[in-house]
């Protein structure tokens, strides 16, 4: 089959139809000429191959005379007087946008192959079809390129016209979600001179970025770059990346006098897979080329021409499938007196169904996979190309899906980051270097960076400024100052600045913080330097850098003896909760220990108050360790140790307490909380000029309860008047300034919280400024260094530490929350030695309280139980005889009614058989157990 292609003649040309199609080209043109020789070839090779065809298509081919006017006169001659029934071309987006309009309104497919310009869309014309790329498809393969570098600016550079303006929108938005800035926009007139080109060169020399993005014609693209390496911006530190309609011409067919002028720059161009099919195009082409054109021998096939080709033949099968009928025109419907061409044009009858065989038609073209979609055709990746020598060497790739890449492997691409420099190959940038260019310089020939410093007469260790009248000279001073200094000296270049004081003629401030940073935003500094605090307003218009000082506002207030040393004192060591756990245990301790000696113990027993009197006295009297009763029971001696253990923390704390509140003088501050100072109509304090004043405002004070100051000094004064007299009772400010002003009167303020989060202070400079990303790396580099400890001793050595101060106002006096633990552990232990001693004494007498009358009532036993609980222990080793004058009884007045012989009681209480033996005078001692009983039987009675 193949070697029929040649040949251009199809079988039965009898039984064919013609159908008129028109070709609008710039024929002059050597681009016109390759795609016209590419359009004559498909249509060769398509019949060739389908000769059972009955269509054929007739080029009409029309010259357009690089001319707007002339592309429309032409197509307006096709549609009209030869009623082609689809348009080829024409070849810039300026034309066709003419063309698209008679296109629409005769109903004729438009289907250009080189008309790029994504303003096209906008149009919104249903015939009109972009066989090519729409500029709008490379812009994220530029930012890609500008992200893997870390490029933060770039400019563009475009003619003033159509084409131009078209993918600017597109090129904007795409560098801006890469971060990247777009400062500023170059402009470039088609007719521009070369004086007026180099005028507008040198306007960009002057600028801080340097990295170009060009989008032009070839003719004006030639001359732009010739007069960029005149003036020296081809040299390194220069970036200059090529859209896809320069790349294509330049390296398409390389002129040695071009290329030599774009050394280094990076091109954007449609990928084109390498093919059997497309190299046996490439030779046939070429042989054609140079036979039709001799004079041409440089040329070479590009993009634009295996578009055209595929164009030609996607329009071959389309009209072959919309059918071979109403191939006519509608004639219009006008007046006689109508005569103008517009108006007398005719709708397609056949328009509609080529229209809609294009869109449907796919198939493999030499370019790749043919189809349109929404009219566009689909763009599968782009080539990075990089101008080394003569000609472009290919350094990577970039695709919708997987962005940036090296080669088009995806096993390969899967292991990389797709922003990474590792994902293209070395770029040999302008300059002949490898080395990655920042993207931005300091002009040489502009002035030093013109650097504001602020004017103010307090905090002179921060930053100040003072004229001297002699010599008239101007003397930049201070810790902020000194930072920034060691800042530029820790970049990797060299950074000419001047400081400029912001301040009018006579030598006052110029204005507040805000209207200085405004100044950057104005651009009559390049940036600030002092103590700037980085807060969110100011960031709309302006960048910071990172804070190079501890950030926050906080406020300080007097602080003033308020211990009364009154009667009282001795009580207020210990909080109420304190007290009354204490007095508790000490009763519950009394108890515990009474239980567990009263039965064997002779020191625990005799009348009732007895008893009471010296178990309280034993458990108070530990305080003092002055107890003199012996403890018999190994379960009290052990209650006793733990609890002398807590006495012995509780009174050593307590001493300490109450030494402290009588000998030391107690500082507290006079107010702890900003609602209060609001709430009583305090007046409070700010530094001139300082941003606090709105957040003071926000806090609810009364403007005209504010005072402003200006200095340390003047802070100290105002507190010394105090709030009802002219003066304030606290002061709000950042910490940095806070801490400065305690350094002097440590004794006499404390910093009170909450603490209002703020940036700390930052150096100014413009929005989306270069220089911020290295200036901040600068700031790290020296506050993690030994440089920012030397910076701020000599400026902040000298003045006398402060301890820190704490908004959380702890009370001198102990609390429970401290003792809770001893507590426990001493109730635990008396608890345990009662749980022990009940089971014990229950176990002993189970023979006593089983042999109890098994019908007696609950009561009657608990009665029992007690009756036998305040029995001394007759078994115990400590009573070793019965003494009736012991302390064992409790003395009663004399009884009215008779009382029961001793052997009635004896009958009546058995278990009292084995006690001694008591006489009936009046005065007689009556046993405890007596006593209980009688009660108890009183009770039930």
């Amino acid at each position: 089959m193949i070697l029929f292609l040649e040949m251009g003649v199809a079988q039965n040309t009898t039984s064919t139809i013609p159908v008129n199609v028109g070709v609008v080209l710039d024929l002059a043109s050597l681009d016109a000429k390759i795609a016209l020789s590419c359009i004559n070839m498909a249509l060769s090779d398509f019949y060739a191959s389908h000769g059972d065809y009955k269509t054929r298509l007739v080029l009409n081919t029309r010259d357009s005379k690089k001319d707007v006017i002339g592309a429309a006169a032409a197509a307006l001659d096709l549609i009209k007087n030869v009623e082609v029934q689809a348009i080829l071309g024409p070849n810039t987006s300026m034309q066709a946008n003419f063309v698209i309009d008679l296109g629409e309104k005769a109903q004729v497919p438009i289907i250009s192959f080189s008309a790029t310009s994504p303003s096209l869309t906008s149009i919104r014309s249903s015939y009109f079809l972009r066989a090519t790329q729409n500029d709008s498809a490379q812009v994220n393969a530029i930012s890609a390129i500008v992200q893997a570098f870390g490029w933060r600016e770039a400019v563009p550079i475009y003619i003033d016209n159509e084409y131009g303006e078209g993918i600017i929108p597109y090129l904007t938005g795409a560098l801006q979600e890469v971060d990247a800035r777009v400062p500023y926009r170059s402009v470039i007139s088609p007719s521009a001179t070369d004086d007026q080109i180099v005028e507008e060169l040198y306007k960009l020399m002057t600028m801080q970025t340097r990295v170009f993005i060009v989008h032009m014609y070839p003719s004006l693209g030639t001359r732009l770059f010739t007069k960029a390496k005149e003036i020296g911006m081809m040299s390194e530190g220069y970036v200059w990346i090529m859209t896809d309609g320069l790349s294509v011409d330049f390296l398409s067919s390389p002129n040695h006098s071009v290329t030599d002028t774009i050394q280094g720059v990076l091109g954007i161009k449609p990928y084109v897979p390498r093919t059997k099919e497309l190299e046996y195009f490439r030779a046939r082409w070429k042989r054609k080329f140079l036979r039709d054109n001799p004079d041409k021998i440089d040329a070479e096939l590009n993009i634009y021409g295996l578009l055209a080709y595929d164009a030609t033949t996607a329009l071959a099968l389309a009209v072959e499938k919309a059918g071979t009928t109403n191939f006519g025109f509608q004639k219009a419907n006008v007046s006689s007196n109508s005569s103008t061409d517009l108006a007398t044009l005719g709708i397609s009858l056949n328009g509609p169904n080529i229209l809609q065989a294009l869109s449907t038609t796919s198939f493999k073209g030499l370019t790749g996979d043919y189809l349109l979609v929404d009219g566009q055709l689909q763009s599968p990746a782009f080539q990075i190309v990089n101008v080394n020598g003569n000609g472009g060497r290919r350094i990577g790739f970039w695709t919708p899906t997987e962005g940036l890449v090296k080669t088009l492997n995806p096993r390969i691409n899967k292991r990389m980051n797709s922003t990474s420099t590792s994902r293209v190959s070395t770029v040999i940038f302008p300059g002949d270097t490898t080395a990655v260019p920042k993207g931005w310089e300091i002009p040489t020939n502009e002035k030093k960076m013109k650097i504001g410093v602020p004017v103010k007469y307090g905090f002179s260790e921060f930053v100040a400024v003072t004229k001297d009248p002699g010599s008239n000279t101007t003397t930049f001073t201070g810790f902020c100052i000194d930072v920034f200094d060691a800042v530029v000296k820790a970049l990797p270049y060299a950074l000419p600045y001047e400081y400029i004081p912001f301040a009018k003629p006579d030598g006052e401030p110029a204005g507040t913080y805000n209207d200085l940073a405004y100044q950057v935003y104005l651009k009559n500094y390049d940036a600030v330097v002092g103590d700037v605090t980085i807060v969110y307003n100011r960031s709309l218009y302006i960048d910071y850098t990172l804070p190079f000082t501890e950030s926050g506002v906080s406020m300080i207030v007097p602080i003033a003896d308020n211990n009364s040393k009154n009667a009282w004192v001795f009580m207020k060591p210990l909080t109420w909760d304190l007290w009354v756990t204490s007095f508790l245990f000490f009763v519950f301790i009394g108890f515990v220990v009474w239980v567990l000696e009263h039965r064997i113990n002779e020191d625990f027993r005799g009348s009732a108050s007895d008893q009471a009197g010296t178990s309280f006295w034993f458990s108070f009297s530990t305080m003092v360790f002055a107890q003199r009763e012996r403890m018999v029971s190994n379960l009290s001696r052990a209650v006793i140790i733990i609890w002398c253990f807590v006495v012995l923390i509780l009174t050593q704390s307590y001493t300490a307490s109450l030494t402290s509140l009588l000998t030391v003088e107690q500082l507290q501050p006079t107010v702890t909380d900003v609602r209060e100072l609001v709430k009583k109509g305090e007046y409070v304090g700010y530094q001139e000029g300082s941003f606090v004043l709105g957040l003071l405002l926000d806090l609810g004070f009364d403007k005209s309860k504010l005072m402003a100051y200006s200095s340390a000094e003047e802070c100290h004064h105002l507190f010394s008047k105090g709030s009802g007299n002219g003066g304030i009772a606290a002061a709000f400010d950042e910490l940095a300034f806070l801490k400065l002003i305690m350094s002097g009167y440590c004794s006499r303020y404390t910093m009170i919280d909450p603490k209002f989060k703020t940036g700390g202070f930052g150096f100014v400079f413009p929005k989306g400024s270069p220089l911020v990303p290295d200036i901040s790396r600068a700031i790290l580099n020296v506050t993690e260094g030994d440089e920012m400890k030397q910076i701020e001793g000599a400026w902040f050595g000298k003045k006398s530490t402060c301890p820190e101060s704490s908004s959380s106002i702890s009370s001198n006096s102990l609390s429970l929350k401290s003792f809770w633990g001893l507590f426990l552990l001493a109730g635990l232990a008396a608890l345990l030695a009662l749980i022990i001693f009940i089971v014990m004494f229950v176990y002993r007498e189970r023979n006593v309280l089983r042999s109890y009358d098994s019908t007696a009532s609950i009561w009657s036993r608990i009665e029992n139980f007690f009756r036998i609980f305040i029995q001394r222990d007759s078994t115990s080793s400590t009573f070793t005889q019965s003494d009736p004058n012991d302390r064992n009884s409790i003395s009663l007045p004399p009884m009215r009614a008779p009382s029961p012989s001793a052997d009635s009681v004896d009958a009546e209480y058995p278990a009292n058989r084995s006690s001694a033996s008591y006489d009936s005078s009046p005065n007689r001692e009556v046993p405890l157990e007596v006593v209980i009983d009688t009660v108890l039987k009183f009770n039930m009675n």
